[in-house]
């Protein structure tokens, strides 16, 4: 599925050790309603992962892949199936446009804010979001009004709640959403949060 803008509000981070465990983490997440999910580059087989997991989910499913560092990441990630990716910095020879897969490039500073916005990207991820917290986001929303920005990094639901109040248009979050499910650990488990992190976002926004 091609983005123009995010359709989701929570972006859950997959990063793990066990590619079946990973695999079944993102399937796991997916029937529990969290539509928009990241694969880590950095998992063990994230091609792999990628690849089955778009298969089972179809071409629809709100699936990217993260930790991309270049042009030859974002190729290997297109062709395993991702639809969107996501960097953690700025990366300069990505390129960003209607005819590549949409792009959250990461950034920081207002410098590098400038330059992820300039490049094409669909989104900013503000990364980590952490050092500044939601404060630092509704600062940067005055001279940067226009940009959707997606804070990753140090996200939990209080915290995500906070940031989407300052005017993120998503946010990212990985072990408080996913814990040790991607490492084999208890799908059950990763139900329960699922339900909870729903219903704390819920709430917020009402």
């Amino acid at each position: 599925m091609r983005l123009t803008e995010l359709p989701f509000r929570t972006m859950a981070i997959v990063r793990g050790s066990n590619p079946s465990a990973a695999l079944r983490c993102v399937l796991t997440l997916c029937e529990e309603g969290i539509t928009g999910i990241e694969v880590s580059l950095t998992t063990s087989g994230a091609l792999s992962v990628l690849e089955q997991a778009r298969r089972e989910l179809g071409a629809d499913a709100l699936l990217g892949a993260g930790t991309v560092l270049s042009a030859e990441d974002a190729a290997r990630a297109a062709d395993a199936g991702a639809g969107f990716l996501v960097t953690p910095g700025f990366v300069p020879d990505l390129r960003c446009g209607p005819d590549e897969l949409p792009v959250l490039m990461g950034a920081l500073t207002p410098s590098e804010i400038m330059a992820a916005d300039r490049s094409g990207a669909l989104a900013v991820k503000l990364f980590p979001a952490s050092v500044g917290g939601p404060e630092y986001l509704a600062a940067l929303r005055a001279p940067f009004p226009d940009v959707p920005f997606v804070p990753v990094g140090g996200i939990d639901a209080t915290v995500a709640a906070a940031h989407l109040a300052a005017g993120a248009v998503a946010v990212g979050v990985g072990s408080p959403l996913v814990g040790d499910a991607a490492d084999g650990g208890d799908l059950t488990a990763l139900r329960a949060r699922a339900a909870r992190w729903r219903e704390a976002l819920t709430e917020a926004a009402a």
